[in-house]
């Protein structure tokens, strides 16, 4: 792991934090409220996640791949009291069998993954049948004017985010897959940078 990556780690919730307070983290809140059963949560991050949670959740599996994330995710889990399994793994090589989750959730990774297909692939792989999909994440704009912003500041910002993606049509990928009866809203991120506000919400069924 680069130096950047262990620094980006130990800032993120820092750098976070003014558009968590502004209205992420209620759309946090009201989106992971229909998480039930066995959960799966991919690139799990720094755990912001964890307290947004519900009773009924009856088991919650975390995966990150990057090591000074997941070591953060392992002590804010075990500090928030919420048994939780945190497992290092790549969203498109997700170490479970088929058919072993209720709901998954990704909230701001599918503009990071390197591969974001086969990312939906996997999660719709160890979905049950019927199983849900919940989402939250930073999109390519459809104001034009933006998106040719967006596309003009990939590289500076892929550098600066750690890899994320400011310009990923992650609808119409999720719309592309496998899953069926999606349902996206319109969100943004507030007080975040333009290229990265818009934003959207939805869920997904798996067939």
């Amino acid at each position: 792991m680069s130096l950047y990556g262990r620094i980006f780690a130990a800032m993120y919730d820092r750098m976070m934090a003014g558009t968590e307070k502004a209205g992420l983290g209620d759309s946090r809140h009201e989106l992971l409220a229909q998480a039930d059963g066995r959960v799966l949560e991919i690139g799990a991050g720094t755990g912001v996640n964890l307290g947004h949670y519900t009773d009924a959740v009856t088991e919650l599996v975390l995966t990150e791949p990057e090591e000074p994330m997941a070591k953060r995710l392992e002590e804010k889990a075990a500090a928030s009291g919420r048994p939780a399994t945190v497992v290092r793994a790549a969203a498109e090589r997700l170490p479970f069998p088929d058919n072993s989750f209720d709901t998954a959730v990704c909230t701001l990774v599918l503009c990071t993954v390197t591969d974001p297909e086969q990312a939906l692939a996997e999660l719709e792989r160890v979905l049950k049948p019927g199983g849900r999909l919940l989402f939250l994440e930073h999109v390519r704009s459809e104001d034009p004017q933006l998106a040719k912003w967006q596309d003009r500041l990939a590289p500076f910002w892929r550098k600066c985010g750690h890899g994320c993606n400011p310009n990923r049509p992650t609808p119409e990928l999720i719309r592309s897959s496998r899953f069926e009866n999606v349902e996206i809203e319109e969100s943004q991120l507030p007080k975040a940078p333009p290229i990265v506000r818009p934003a959207r919400v939805g869920r997904a069924v798996a067939p």
